[in-house]
């Protein structure tokens, strides 16, 4: 498929408490910005919560949520002749509640999910406290805690992209240097499964700098055969497609040729 196709499937929008401009801005940013294919992917409500929106400033009600994918459906269709929209969601992963989580994405056509792991041991992984006192061996038990919930959602196939898998780096930079071997583990356990890592570049705007994942990372998942896309995780219109054209470039470099994305949930293979 065409190498110079342009996207961002890593999107969110103000439905989610902590992100500005609405998905018409985002759209008109992906057009103004030369993108091909802009995925909308805002975080999905607290399915699981007895309340319709436990916490306001991190995502939507589950009252919004059927809103939320009928005004993307409506904007695909007033775009199309400008840009391919994709209807994507990036959903929390919590194994206790994969199934309930499970049956709302099922009721919805949806081009993608990205599954992301945003809490271990119920402690949100950009808390910039939670590592504070523990022990070397705490630490190593955290990371691995971290990796194999990531795994659990590679084989739990209810996604098709994962999302920042070195996120807890974000406002703890050493968490990189922690030593173990559960990160190989992981990405054999993802390259078994027809499923994507993305290249997130909004790690810069992070303590730790940088995409996520590390090149490291990316070198090993090269190795294992673990596919790759790439999403900004723009909070605003500004960053849709940020270092679009740097995070290509330095695939090259580790060794990748390819990339994918997902319509339909159907990959879709694109030369870099």
């Amino acid at each position: 498929m065409n190498a110079d196709l342009k996207f961002d499937f890593h999107t969110h929008h103000d439905r989610c408490g902590h992100a500005r401009g609405t998905i018409r801005d985002y759209i008109e940013a992906s057009i103004d910005k030369g993108l091909d294919i802009i995925g909308i992917s805002d975080h999905s409500p607290y399915f699981a919560s007895e309340e319709d929106q436990p916490y306001p400033h991190i995502a939507m009600g589950k009252s919004a949520f059927s809103g939320y994918v009928a005004e993307i459906l409506k904007l695909k269709e007033e775009y199309k002749e400008k840009i391919e929209v994709l209807l994507g969601v990036e959903s929390d992963f919590f194994p206790q509640h994969a199934e309930i989580y499970r049956s709302y994405y099922e009721k919805y056509p949806f081009d993608y999910i990205i599954g992301s792991v945003h809490q271990v041991d119920e402690v949100s992984i950009f808390h910039k406290t939670r590592w504070e006192g523990l022990s070397q061996q705490e630490k190593q038990r955290t990371k691995e805690t971290y990796y194999q919930l990531i795994e659990e959602s590679a084989r739990s196939r209810m996604f098709q992209i994962l999302g920042h898998i070195d996120a807890m780096k974000g406002f703890y930079p050493s968490f990189s240097s922690i030593e173990t071997a559960v990160i190989d583990q992981t990405l054999k356990v993802i390259s078994a499964h027809d499923i994507a890592i993305e290249v997130n570049t909004s790690g810069k705007t992070k303590d730790c700098g940088g995409w996520y994942p590390a090149d490291d990372i990316l070198e090993r998942a090269l190795r294992y055969g673990v596919r790759i896309t790439f999403g900004s995780d723009a909070h605003d219109p500004e960053r849709i497609g940020d270092d679009f054209e740097l995070v290509k470039k330095r695939l090259k470099e580790i060794g990748f040729t390819d990339w994918v994305f997902f319509r339909q949930k159907k990959m879709q293979v694109v030369s870099l």
